[in-house]
């Protein structure tokens, strides 16, 4: 992994000054732009003692190589992740749910699962390490800031992780087309790992036979799949509704 990255967005920089501002090395401001939402975060970076540097917007666009940086650039650490043992003791003592990404290698989906997972009240993502994106200022700015909130492991023997939250009581279901049981009549109401594979071939083989559960989202219409981060936006919600029936 690089030793920084280059993080742009006022958003995302308002989410990381607020919480892990240790990340921040250095904070870029176009030196002719005015914005209320900016004087905001240049105040928020004053408090933990960061202070902008000014410069011009061409130099901001070199910097993030032409993305919509909004007029402010951070050079940050990467993030730090937790282990799995980390999210295990979040949910030891209550009814928890874990996302697990099993090689989605497009950081806008891994971006827009962080973003449904935080919002959705996921206690913690896994990743693998291998054939898969790693958490880019793609997938920060896509996850609008999520991944500097919701706890990330990231791991390089998936099957071992899944047989490890097995052990510690967690129902691994992963997401399938071809599965025989819907989402919707699956009971949910444990803790549970959610499952979802790669963009091109979904769950790897492996995977499928270490799950306690195969299942598939209903379709209603005539199109035969849904983009991943979808799917897991379903499947998270489902599984929250699920934990706070009555």
């Amino acid at each position: 992994m690089n030793k920084h990255q280059m993080q742009y967005g006022l958003h995302v920089i308002k989410v990381l000054l607020n919480k892990a501002p240790e990340r921040v090395m250095a904070l870029y401001i176009d030196q002719n732009r005015k914005d209320q939402r900016l004087d905001e975060i240049l105040e928020l970076a004053k408090a933990v003692n960061i202070v902008a540097q000014k410069t011009t917007a061409k130099t901001l666009d070199k910097l993030v190589e032409g993305a919509p940086h909004q007029g402010l650039v951070a050079q940050c650490r990467p993030i730090k992740t937790v282990s799995v043992l980390d999210l295990l003791a979040l949910i030891e003592n209550k009814t928890g749910s874990l996302l697990v990404l099993d090689g989605i290698q497009d950081p806008h989906n891994v971006g827009a699962c962080l973003r449904s997972a935080e919002a959705l009240g996921v206690d913690g993502v896994i990743l693998v390490k291998d054939r898969a994106s790693p958490i880019t200022s793609t997938v920060s700015k896509v996850s609008s800031g999520a991944d500097q909130i919701i706890p990330i492991a990231t791991v390089t023997n998936l099957a071992q992780t899944l047989k490890l939250l097995q052990k510690n009581g967690l129902w691994v279901i992963g997401l399938a087309g071809e599965a025989d049981l819907s989402l919707m009549q699956c009971d949910l109401k444990r803790s549970v790992a959610l499952v979802l594979g790669g963009e091109a071939k979904g769950l790897r083989h492996l995977t499928r036979e270490i799950c306690d559960q195969l299942v598939y989202i209903p379709m209603l219409g005539v199109t035969e799949s849904l983009n991943v981060s979808v799917a897991a936006g379903i499947a998270i919600y489902e599984i929250r509704r699920q934990h706070t029936q009555n």
